[in-house]
Parts: structure tokens; C-alpha cells; sequence
């Protein structure tokens, strides 16, 4: 028989849930946009020439990058299309880790070991673009950017894990004392 938690657990626990699905919406919406590049690329160059231009007045390495961005994709697409498999895998990953939270949302205590790898998940991208991204001839601003994904994706499983540690070890201390 399973008991009922308090008020005060159960209120940790729909506040973790809220932000594991708040983290789970952004993979997901991350991983969706992997799918058309081609067209957010070219908006991205629109945006950065139209509305933001102003910035990238200011910026025009910036803006350079984007076009070459732009460009490149465009062109990858035309005459070497099944590159972009790739990406459609990349936006696959993003999908399957999402619904690997399924179970930290159903029951975060017993799961927490998913949220504990997302969190080495989200310090991965920190060394990755900073070996892998000179390699690829990515300038430092924009390997910032990809850190920054690292860095804000941790944060919401930070809190999570916070508010999980008295719970966690209450499960810990009864599967000891059971």
C-alpha cells in the first residue's frame, strides 16, 4: 500500500513537474526546429537585414555569419540534400530525451537519475562547442551561443533537483529502514 504524501510534498511535486515539462516543451521545440533549416536560416538573414538591422549595423561580423549561414545551408541543401539527414537525426534525439521525462514527471523521485544525466547532458555542450567548434570553424560568439543552451537547459533541472533532495532522501532512508 502506498502512502499519500503530505500537503507539502505533493506541492514540491507539482512544482517539479512544472518545470520538468517546461523542460521537456523546450527539447522539444529545440529538437522541432532542427527539422527546417533551410527556412529558418533564410528568416533569420531576413530578420538580421530588416527589423534588426540596427544591430547588425552594429555587429556586422554578426550578420556576415548569418548570410554565411544562410548560404550554406541553402546551398548544402541544393546538391547535397541528404546531409540534412543528419539534422532530421539531431531533431530525432531531441525528440526520444524528451520522452525519456516521462518518467521523472510521473514519479520524479524514483526517476531523478534521468534528471541527474541531464544535467551531465547539459554540461557536455560546454566542452563540445569549445573543442568541436574551432574544429568546425565556428567564432567564439557563436559557440557562446550554443554553451548558452547548456547553461539555461540546466538550470530548470537545477531546481528540480533541489527541491527533489529532501524527498529523495526520505525514499532513500525508508527503502533502508523497509
Amino acid at each position: 500500500m502506498t502512502r499519500t504524501p503530505p500537503a507539502a510534498e505533493q506541492a514540491v511535486l507539482r512544482r517539479v513537474r512544472r518545470w520538468l515539462w517546461a523542460f521537456v516543451v523546450c527539447l522539444v521545440l529545440s529538437g522541432l526546429t532542427a527539422f527546417p533549416l533551410e527556412t529558418e536560416t533564410r528568416w533569420l538573414a531576413e530578420l538580421a537585414t530588416g527589423p534588426a538591422a540596427p544591430v547588425t549595423d552594429h555587429l556586422p561580423g554578426v550578420l556576415e555569419w548569418i548570410e554565411r549561414i544562410r548560404d550554406g545551408v541553402a546551398d548544402t541543401g541544393a546538391r547535397y540534400p541528404f546531409l540534412a539527414y543528419g539534422t532530421d537525426w539531431l531533431a530525432f534525439a531531441h525528440l526520444v530525451i524528451a520522452a525519456a521525462f516521462w518518467g521523472p514527471i510521473k514519479d520524479p523521485v524514483r526517476n531523478i537519475w534521468v534528471v541527474r544525466w541531464a544535467v551531465l547532458a547539459c554540461a557536455g555542450v560546454i566542452p563540445l562547442a569549445l573543442v568541436c567548434g574551432p574544429l568546425r570553424g565556428i567564432p567564439l560568439y557563436w559557440r557562446f551561443i550554443d554553451m548558452s543552451f547548456g547553461i539555461v537547459g540546466v538550470l530548470p533541472l537545477l531546481v528540480v533537483l533541489r527541491a527533489l533532495r529532501p524527498l529523495d532522501r526520505a525514499a532513500g532512508a525508508a527503502t533502508v529502514a523497509g
